[in-house]
């Protein structure tokens, strides 16, 4: 039982993919009791457990950036269109980026599947009853993977504008999507996620004309929240904003400046 967000992790199963890579990671992930809310005994276990997290992902970045991988860590609640993007994404980079995609989700392969379709090596992690990934799930991943040197690993986290926020995976970046189904209120609602975003994605902006969404005000409450994260709009099935993804990817991923200014999409 992972006794910071209360959600039972312990569980956790990773898919494997060819090509695994050993960086040398202590993959044990304890799980502790909970503790009655309240008791000063779970703010520690809060600490101990954020930061064992923090230490693996500590060693997963330099390990990443000792071979120029670059690695997306991607958070969305659930539908937002996560995989619907890293499909198209994969297929427009197809020979011009290498990608490989580390999977997250409570259960089934559904989208690993769709994933490797698009023509991307991917590693499923289901985590059971577990609301998130964390450190030690993605290092075993990435050993899974071995990423080439320069290639681009995009984490697909589990469904949840919570707890994913908590835990740092060792990635470069923070991308997160919200799609305008959704209500334009999520940033105000959920600022612990979108205060560590890099970028922020709206997506299904296609469906504008049928939803009442107010970008304005969207715009306005993410800048009082993250006044420094990029915005793009998009759209997935129209292609609409998908070139300013690309480009923001494949420079995120080389370590190269991100041509999107703060606030813009």
């Amino acid at each position: 039982m992972c006794a910071t967000c209360g959600c039972a992790g312990d569980g956790a199963v990773v898919h494997g993919a060819a090509g695994g890579h050993d960086h040398g990671h202590d993959h044990a992930h304890d799980h502790a009791h909970v503790v009655p809310h309240g008791d000063a005994r779970t703010v520690q276990l809060q600490q101990k457990v954020l930061a064992k997290n923090d230490g693996i992902a500590a060693g997963t970045r330099a390990w990443l950036a000792k071979r120029g991988v670059g690695m997306l860590n991607l958070m969305s609640s659930p539908g937002a269109g996560k995989t619907t993007l890293l499909e198209g994404t994969a297929r427009a980079l197809a020979g011009t980026l290498d990608i490989a995609v580390i999977e997250g989700d409570q259960e089934t392969a559904l989208d690993a599947s769709r994933i490797s379709a698009a023509g991307c090596r991917v590693v499923q992690i289901n985590t059971g009853s577990g609301c998130h990934l964390d450190a030690a799930m993605v290092a075993r991943g990435l050993d899974e993977l071995g990423p080439a040197p320069g290639s681009a690993v995009v984490i697909e986290n589990v469904g949840n504008l919570v707890c994913p926020a908590l835990f740092d995976l060792g990635e470069a970046h923070r991308v997160v999507l919200a799609a305008v189904t959704e209500g334009p209120d999520k940033p105000m609602k959920y600022p612990q996620m979108f205060r560590q975003a890099d970028l922020v994605l709206l997506t299904k902006v296609d469906l504008l004309p049928y939803v009442e969404f107010d970008t304005g005000r969207y715009a306005a409450d993410l800048a009082r929240v993250n006044p420094s994260a990029g915005v793009i709009q998009l759209s997935a099935t129209t292609g609409e904003g998908m070139g300013t993804w690309l480009t923001w990817l494949t420079a995120a991923a080389r370590c190269e400046p991100r041509p999107l200014p703060p606030g813009r999409g």
